[in-house]
């Protein structure tokens, strides 16, 4: 089981998109690894979630379902080591997770992370490329 960080940009597109490959890497993940949080990351998925924006395409229950089921399967990390490393600083506090739970993956759709792949051992992959590392 590997250990994965995974941005909200994917899981927002999982959540809204029930049939696209962030959806298809997001259940992979919680199926077969171990998926980190940390208190800032689910805070910021659940605000972003909480969005209005996202009522056309998935009910506010169906989106509190999604949290209360990923916060039961995930493993919360403390972050006491800061990374302060990301050109968008917003970005840091997922690498902050990968640091401080020993992370292996972050799954992530953002350029900003993308492009310091890999950074400090830890693969930074897309949706897609972390899908294929399953097959």
């Amino acid at each position: 089981m590997r250990r994965l960080v995974i941005d909200t940009n994917v899981f927002i597109s999982a959540v809204v998109f029930p049939n696209s490959v962030p959806r298809q890497a997001v259940d992979e993940a919680i199926e077969h690894d171990t998926v980190l949080l940390s208190e800032s990351t689910m805070h910021e998925l659940t605000g972003v979630l909480s969005r209005s924006k996202f009522d056309r395409y998935i009910r506010v229950e169906q989106r509190a379902l999604f949290l209360a089921q990923l916060a039961g399967v995930a493993e919360f990390v403390s972050v006491i080591q800061l990374v302060r490393e990301c050109r968008d600083p917003k970005d840091d506090k997922f690498l902050e997770v990968a640091a401080n739970g020993r992370a292996d993956v972050i799954i992530s759709g953002d350029e900003d992370l993308l492009a310091m792949n890999p950074w400090r051992g830890v693969e930074i992959l897309t949706p897609s490329d972390y899908l294929r590392t399953h097959e």
